[in-house]
């Protein structure tokens, strides 16, 4: 595999407590991973092609499908499956709802189908989108799912059957996360998320922060509003 090709990816952001003390679900990779040691972030990896084979119990909503669709060729279901299958293996938190699975699951997603689960991405948000900079050891074309906590069906504080890719796994105070040790991208999306923790629905537009000049603009998918810059 070509290391510096842009890879797709999914992020997901499980937000708890929204109206009283929103946190966040975040956790700290290795000092030895090869792509932001260190960091806190939140779950989340490239998209694996079996993703775009695994049923799920109810389909996208629409505006999250149309929105995911812009400017990409891969399958809005596929990149919301791959946020759902990296919740499960670096957290063991399912985000799915009681159903059978036809055939065997295909690699990847075992160990979820033994839960008696499909995974339901109903409930996600597709909230930004972000492109890795040149010089990065690894370069993803990431895209950032938000989920109330409410619609996870297992133990929200049970991290035990999770792999061993994030370390700390904890609820952040949305206030209080700037005072970890964050990657650039991770601060501007706790921004946008804060920024628009009134509203619990699709965003009209989602910023696309495309990393193509040194001047960090950021589109707007969805809309015609004018780029902003940060």
């Amino acid at each position: 595999m070509d290391k510096t090709a842009i890879r797709n990816a999914a992020t997901i952001i499980v937000l708890r407590n929204r109206t009283t003390n929103p946190t966040v679900l975040m956790g700290q990779r290795g000092a030895g991973a090869a792509f932001m040691p260190n960091k806190f972030v939140f779950p989340g990896g490239a998209v694996d092609p079996n993703d775009a084979l695994v049923p799920t119990a109810h389909p996208l909503s629409p505006d999250c499908a149309a929105r995911l669709s812009e400017a990409t060729q891969l399958p809005a279901e596929a990149l919301a499956a791959a946020a759902i299958r990296e919740l499960w293996e670096e957290t063991g938190l399912i985000l799915g709802a009681p159903g059978k699975w036809q055939d065997p699951a295909p690699q990847g997603w075992r160990g979820f189908s033994r839960t008696g689960n499909l995974p339901d991405p109903s409930a996600l948000r597709f909230v930004f989108r972000a492109v890795t900079p040149e010089g990065e050891p690894r370069r993803f074309d990431a895209r950032f799912f938000l989920v109330e906590a409410d619609q996870i069906i297992s133990d929200l504080d049970d991290f035990s059957g999770a792999e061993d890719e994030l370390a700390h796994l904890q609820w952040v105070p949305l206030d209080q996360a700037r005072h970890y040790d964050l990657p650039f991208i991770t601060e501007v999306v706790l921004a946008e998320i804060a920024r628009n923790l009134g509203s619990a629905s699709q965003p009209a537009t989602v910023p696309f922060f495309r990393n193509e000049d040194e001047a960090h603009f950021v589109a707007r998918l969805g809309g015609q509003r004018p780029l902003d810059r940060i």
